[in-house]
């Protein structure tokens, strides 16, 4: 319990919370966003002295201002919630997977490995099939390294997996001068540009919505699936024992390490899966900005859904709504990347901060309980 003082008498003190309804956790989460928009408001005015209103019309017209730029909205929230879905048994778990960005990489490898080599040469459903799965395999791999180190060794997962990352930044730079295309330009470019072999195919004639329909769909099914599996499923209550405790989970007889190693390459097959629909989907591509630095704005996504995977979805459309914003404000009043980035950090710094709140509360004494 901390304690801020007068003279030696207790003037604050900390007392964690005995569980907060879910109802009263998300009006805290709230206010937190409404206090964090009345002092973005406050910023923006103060540096352009424009209606701050008008600048949240113009965030919401950078994320939903179109019929496409909806559908590339909801796009993008796929990919962050695929990876959040990823890294959520691990977290769950109490297994710190900082390794998302190089699974993400390595499922984006194999997958442009399948599009340069298999997309003209098979059927576009084999092509897909061997995408899904060799993107998962490699994700999973990736995952499975750190994962091995600790059950045997003990190691620290974090640090782990965040070097497993720049392994596979180094990884990605090979394979793009490998596949170099126009030579020269160091890059792979779009990959069968003419055929579209090993593209995912579009569903629907709508050219605002068609291109990126099949990816949120994906995403939606692995979201119901996780859902389920960690809620009501054996393998799911496993790893809430594990993270809860791992002695616990030892004396009710659980393999601890079986089940440290099936939730690693449960986790990083999911963030390759991740790679593949970014490769394959979207970018069409592969390079090292194919992680886009999902794999860290991912684990604020877990964290705050709690690990729920039907929250994730609204907290991942949050994230990208604030991102699409920013790139729009700074667009339409010629405010510079870090004004808006400094906007996007107040929402998120209250967003965070009211966890804080959430599961503790400040208890201030009175003059005669200090004795004064």
């Amino acid at each position: 319990m901390s304690k801020m003082s007068v003279g030696n008498q207790p003037f604050l003190r900390i007392v964690k919370r005995d569980g907060l309804t879910p109802w009263k956790s998300w009006l805290i989460r709230g206010c937190a966003l409404l206090i964090a928009l009345v002092i973005c408001a406050l910023f923006v005015y103060s540096i352009t002295k424009l209606n701050p209103l008008s600048v949240y019309g113009s965030m919401a017209k950078g994320a939903f201002g179109t019929t496409r730029r909806m559908w590339i909205t909801f796009q993008d929230t796929a990919v962050l919630l695929c990876v959040a879905l990823g890294l959520a048994p691990a977290f769950k778990m109490k297994f710190w997977n900082i390794g998302a960005e190089g699974q993400i990489l390595v499922g984006g490898i194999s997958t442009a490995a399948c599009m340069i080599y298999l997309g003209d040469v098979l059927p576009l459903w084999l092509t897909i099939l061997l995408m899904v799965v060799s993107s998962t395999l490699a994700g999973a791999l990736w995952g499975l390294i750190p994962a091995l180190f600790k059950a045997k060794w003990n190691t620290n997962e974090t640090l782990f997996t965040l070097m497993m990352n720049y392994i596979a930044i180094q990884l990605t730079l090979f394979f793009v001068a490998k596949w170099e295309n126009p030579i020269g330009s160091n890059t792979v470019g779009v990959i069968n540009p003419d055929t579209k072999g090993g593209w995912l195919p579009e569903i629907g004639s709508s050219r605002t919505i068609s291109p990126y329909l099949l990816p949120v769909i994906i995403v939606l099914a692995l979201t119901v699936f996780m859902f389920f599996y960690l809620r009501n499923s054996k393998q799911g209550y496993e790893i809430s024992i594990v993270g809860d405790s791992e002695n616990t989970a030892r004396y009710a007889g659980m393999n601890v390490k079986k089940i440290v190693l099936r939730t690693m390459l449960l986790s990083g097959g999911i963030c390759g899966l991740a790679g593949f629909i970014n490769v394959a989907g979207i970018s069409h591509t592969i390079s090292t900005s194919t992680s886009d630095g999902r794999g860290f704005t991912a684990i604020i996504v877990a964290w705050l859904a709690k690990f729920n995977a039907f929250v994730m979805i609204f907290v991942s459309l949050l994230l990208i709504f604030l991102e699409k914003g920013a790139s729009q404000i700074a667009s339409d009043y010629g405010l510079n990347n870090e004004a808006s980035e400094i906007m996007k950090g107040i929402i998120l710094f209250f967003v965070l901060g009211s966890e804080f709140f959430i599961n503790y509360r400040l208890v201030f004494c009175k003059k005669e309980e200090r004795g004064i």
